[in-house]
């Protein structure tokens, strides 16, 4: 049986959007087709005040951190913030972690999210994947600290990967933690692996300056962190430019970099990996980032690049909700709706290879369907009472 689902306004993403126009659905949530509202029954269409658009997509989230929510102070920076993951992380019961686990999947769910790039450290999150209510990518996060640890770093991410749920098309991928906490053959090894798990890798990039300043100099407060935990960190030498010039020579060019954070990204860097030819797609968290540095990112600097939208973790969020980090980036910057849809939506699908279903109203998709209200459609954009709600 047919569904007919119109509001106001509707927006394929994969063409322009449609005013007062029909999304025609079968009982499994399968688009057929879409078209403008005179051309079909008025007796049979399900309409709503609001803006159609397909699912969202959370190319960033760290779910097994969900049990740490409030229990880490705001803007204590980076470094502080690592720490105290680091210190409280076993401090909650088994039961504890698993249900705010699931508690922040349903939020995902409620909030119109319908796939996640996930950031997983071990196997505490795969009781829920394994349910298969959402479409996950987990990549497997590992660091060594020092070739003394790679090896081990190697195995054991290994171990934790053949575990990995692929419920409802799952899938994975093996990946660095960030430039600062991997050694350069880790990061290779973990390219060489993901050349058999659709050459995807995601790295937190850049998301405080002294992480630069490492890079270039063999200063600051990475050094001295090395130096707390009596770590050996002879291995590093200092490259005299910033991370992710530096760290990009170690990934292929056929590999994708999901580059997560981007907070002290600048365009020097952006032109850098575009010479040295590396598919790179960007992911902004901007809550996260004013919870942990209070800092943003320039947004206005990647209008032309590839971009995506994360949530990262409760631990560093408020909320897991992709419509409230659209509207942080389009308070700080003059990016139209249209394009941060497309963020949130079909390049976030393609990211993460999910876009043969997901990211966009076409036939023989099942992306689902989200209806936003309280838009300004004047000028197309979301207002501070702009809300979501999963239809389908």
């Amino acid at each position: 049986m047919r569904k007919y689902i119109t509001a106001d306004w509707l927006f394929p993403v994969s063409e322009p959007p449609l005013r007062n126009g029909v999304l025609v659905l079968n009982d499994d949530a399968v688009i057929l087709e879409y078209g403008m509202r005179e051309a079909y029954p008025p007796d049979k269409l399900e309409i709503y005040n609001g803006t159609l658009v397909p699912g969202f997509i959370n190319c960033h989230c760290h779910l097994e951190l969900s049990f740490m929510k409030s229990a880490i102070p705001e803007k204590t920076g980076l470094l502080a913030f690592v720490k105290k993951v680091v210190a409280i992380r076993e401090k909650f019961s088994k039961k504890q972690q698993q249900q705010a686990i699931s508690d922040a999947e349903k939020e995902m769910i409620t909030n119109g999210i319908v796939a996640v790039g996930d950031i997983s450290n071990d196997t505490r999150s795969f009781f829920q994947k394994q349910k298969g209510q959402m479409r996950y990518h987990t990549f497997i996060e590992v660091f060594d600290l020092g070739p003394a640890g790679t090896k081990q770093a190697e195995e054991t991410s290994k171990q934790v990967f053949a575990q990995i749920p692929r419920a409802g098309g799952s899938s994975g991928s093996i990946t660095a933690h960030a430039p600062y906490s991997c050694t350069p053959e880790l990061i290779a090894w973990c390219d060489t692996f993901s050349a058999d798990q659709g050459k995807l890798l995601s790295i937190h990039m850049q998301e405080q300056e002294e992480e630069n300043r490492l890079f270039i100099e063999k200063k600051g407060v990475w050094v001295e962190l090395y130096k707390a935990l009596g770590a050996d960190f002879s291995w590093f030498e200092a490259s005299g430019k910033n991370s992710l010039e530096s760290i990009s020579q170690y990934i292929g060019n056929d590999s994708t970099l999901l580059s997560v954070h981007n907070t002290n990204t600048r365009q020097e860097d952006i032109d850098a990996v575009h010479r040295m030819d590396k598919k790179i797609i960007w992911c902004f968290c901007p809550n996260a980032n004013l919870y942990i540095e209070d800092k943003l990112p320039d947004f206005r600097l990647f209008k032309n690049e590839h971009c995506v939208i994360g949530t990262d973790s409760l631990a560093s969020n408020h909320q897991l909700s992709i419509l409230e980090e659209m509207k942080l980036i389009q308070k700080h910057s003059n990016i139209p709706f249209e394009t941060l849809l497309q963020w949130a939506s079909i390049n976030g699908a393609k990211a993460l290879h999910f876009d043969q279903d997901l990211g966009s109203f076409e036939a023989g998709k099942k992306p689902g369907v989200n209806l936003i209200s309280a838009m300004n459609m004047r000028n197309m954009s979301l207002t501070n009472l702009s809300q979501i709600k999963k239809l389908m």
